[in-house]
């Protein structure tokens, strides 16, 4: 959205995302539900929640929307919505708002005694029920969120507590939404007074040697660095490292043993935080010393683990951490401008995130890849299919840009027939429909945005790639796939997981196929066959029964996220139907291709000349087979492909390969394996 678009125009687009949400969804939600969803989008983008999930109930007295829960189960987000159906924003009153808010501090109530038992295993709001009661004594916050397409003057709310947790109360609007976004930072800026909050100010040293930025280097106090996680928590975090926020790793378990045991060492042996900002305010003392005194949009570029761990520290009894010993270095870099910001702040964040060993990818809707997507998307037609208009799918590459083309189109007749002839999918719909067929589905299951970065990382080991026609048609048809996959499932009344089934349907289906589905086909016809519905209606039913039956009792969502659940699912007996077989891609052995001589193997160690021997043990028409997968189902580089022929004709011809021609070749059988391939 560009910063001058104005209130009126941003309602507009914000509504037609939620009715075109609407227009391609087949899961039976109000529209209330679907405004849950776009809004939930935005804010999830700009840091307010974390992996939110649709979850739609409405009983006597009761209400629930969505939610969110912390990885530790400690903090609970519950949303509530409050839909109007008018072409300009409207008032919406205290009266609406409390009673929502109501229904929902009554869910959580409920929850925390017997409100699971109300519910079947398999329904989606069960998760939500059991997940709350088996926490109930651990959790320590719940954050009830109203939202709504209207406009809410600013209420008074007081915290309360249930069960020993902490109640609090948050309203996000049409306009505070549109605030947030219009700022140009996809975010609500945090403004920091350490004075009048913490009765304190941060001596620093000043350092201004360049017009693009001025840098302040302090130490914190870890209790006070606690508490401001605390209080800001994912919105602290500058947003291409909120991805990488893990307790788990060594790193963090070095952190946590310091703390505990050599607190007052731990401003030696950490390498601190890294802050941006957009100003600060300083203060001197008598003798001209300077100090810290507020921050405005304060963001952690690196640190994030640091910053999580010392939190976490502080809240782990086990653990037991004295924070009034500990001292963290902070180097704050103040950016003069807006575009110095965009440029100066992704590079910092790269740069100096060395602590945790961890490449920053850039994440950003500018990446080359979804510019040539976009490109392609706007200049490759669908092909027509009888009595019907061609279809040229809109790619969104950045938020907004179907909202605007929609806007242009002055009737909803017209609009009507853009939407029909325009269908839109996003980053988001591409990495799932990606990590799907590539057998990620636990990746998948983890989210839009987590699932977003992913195959974000995974793109950077494909450096050079650029998406061409043919790898479009792919992807339009699995778009295609796993549209219709979401239609069939829907059908069958399973009664909740919708989403984590169809992913490990078409994963399970891609696996046992060996990525063989016709995709060009898909492309032409631009629909299934009647074979591959069957199929994926088959694979469907005992997907969603080993989905909602997790070992030991385990949450389903939490399970659907495990790489366990995947195996368990990949290694289920299951033969595929001959109506389908008869229509996968043929490997069949190609009768013709480049002859290259042999490399001598000369002067090999003895673990190179036994990797040459497994690959010349392999059959001529294993890899004539592979490399004929490899292009039918595009996986892997041109150059591969043809090594891999290559070494087919190596082998048929009784001759060993090159140690480099083993090499990638090896690699490239083992992950073909990996995916289905065999012969």
């Amino acid at each position: 959205m560009t910063n001058n678009q104005t209130m009126a125009m941003f309602y507009q687009n914000f509504m037609e995302e939620v009715l075109f949400a609407a227009d391609k969804e087949t899961s039976g939600w109000t529209t209330e539900d679907f405004l849950t969803s776009v809004m939930l989008e935005y804010l999830e983008e700009a840091g307010e929640v974390t992996d939110p999930i649709i979850c739609p109930f409405r009983g006597r007295g009761l209400q629930l929307n969505a939610y969110a829960f912390s990885e530790d189960c400690e903090n609970i987000d519950i949303f509530v919505s409050i839909f109007s159906d008018n072409d300009v924003p409207r008032s919406v009153s205290q009266t609406d708002v409390d009673a929502s808010i109501k229904r929902a501090i009554e869910l959580y109530h409920r929850a925390t005694n017997d409100l699971y038992t109300a519910f079947q295993k398999d329904n989606d709001t069960y998760e939500f029920a059991i997940s709350i009661f088996q926490n109930r004594s651990n959790i320590k916050t719940v954050r009830i969120c109203a939202l709504t397409n209207g406009l809410v003057k600013p209420i008074p709310f007081k915290n309360i507590t249930i069960g020993g947790a902490e109640v609090s109360f948050n309203i996000w609007d049409i306009d505070r939404l549109y605030r947030c976004v219009s700022s140009g930072k996809m975010r609500e800026t945090i403004e920091i007074d350490f004075e009048e909050k913490f009765q304190k100010t941060i001596p620093c040293i000043e350092n201004s040697t360049s017009d693009k930025y001025s840098v302040y280097l302090a130490i914190i106090n870890g209790e006070l660095l606690a508490a401001l996680y605390d209080e800001f928590r994912d919105r602290l975090l500058e947003k291409n490292v909120r991805s990488f926020l893990q307790v788990k790793g060594g790193v963090n378990k070095g952190i946590r043993d310091t703390l505990r045991d050599e607190p007052d060492m731990f401003l030696a042996y950490n390498n601190g935080i890294s802050v941006t900002a957009e100003s600060v305010e300083i203060v001197r003392d008598e003798n001209g010393k300077p100090s810290i005194k507020s921050i405005r949009d304060m963001q952690i570029v690196n640190g994030g683990q640091t910053t999580a761990s010392i939190f976490n520290a502080r809240n782990d009894k086990k653990i037991a951490a004295d924070l009034s010993k500990v001292f963290v270095q902070m180097k704050l870099s103040v950016i003069q401008s807006t575009e110095a910001m965009d440029e100066i702040v992704p590079r910092i964040s790269t740069f100096a995130n060395t602590q945790n060993k961890i490449q920053v990818a850039d994440f950003s809707a500018n990446d080359p890849f979804h510019r040539r997507i976009e490109e392609l998307s706007r200049t490759v037609w669908a092909p027509a299919q009888s009595g019907m208009k061609p279809q040229n799918w809109f790619y969104e590459r950045a938020r907004g840009q179907y909202a605007d083309m929609l806007s242009r189109e002055s009737t909803p007749k017209r609009k009507k027939e853009y939407k029909e002839t325009h269908p839109l999918f996003t980053k988001t719909d591409l990495a799932k429909y990606e990590n799907t067929w590539d057998q990620l589905p636990y990746q998948v299951s983890e989210g839009a945005q987590k699932n977003f970065h992913k195959f974000m990382l995974r793109l950077k080991d494909y450096k050079g790639f650029v998406p061409d026609e043919a790898y479009y048609h792919n992807l339009i048809a699995k778009a295609i796939l796993f549209r219709q996959t979401e239609k069939l499932v829907q059908k069958q009344q399973y009664g909740g997981y919708r989403a984590n089934i169809v992913t490990y349907t078409l994963a399970f289906l891609s696996y046992k196929t060996a990525q063989r589905i016709d995709l060009e086909r898909i492309w032409k016809e631009q629909t299934l066959t009647p074979a591959l519905e069957w199929e994926i209606i088959e694979v469907s039913k005992f997907v969603q029964k080993l989905i909602v039956n997790p070992p030991g009792g385990a949450n389903v969502g939490e399970w659907c996220k495990k790489e366990k659940c995947w195996q368990a699912i990949r290694d289920y007996e299951y033969v595929i139907s001959d109506a389908l077989q008869g229509e996968l891609i043929s490997v069949a052995r190609p009768t013709a291709g480049p002859q290259p001589a042999t490399s001598s193997i000369a002067s090999l160690t003895e673990e190179d000349q036994k990797l040459i021997d497994t690959v010349a043990a392999i059959p001529a028409e294993t890899w004539f087979a592979l490399s004929r997968w490899a292009k039918e189902t595009k996986n892997f580089q041109p150059w591969q492909r043809s090594l891999l022929f290559s070494v087919g004709g190596v082998v048929g011809r009784g001759q060993k390969p090159s140690i480099k021609q083993a090499g990638h070749a090896m690699k490239a059988y083992n992950e073909a394996l990996t995916k289905g391939f065999s012969i």
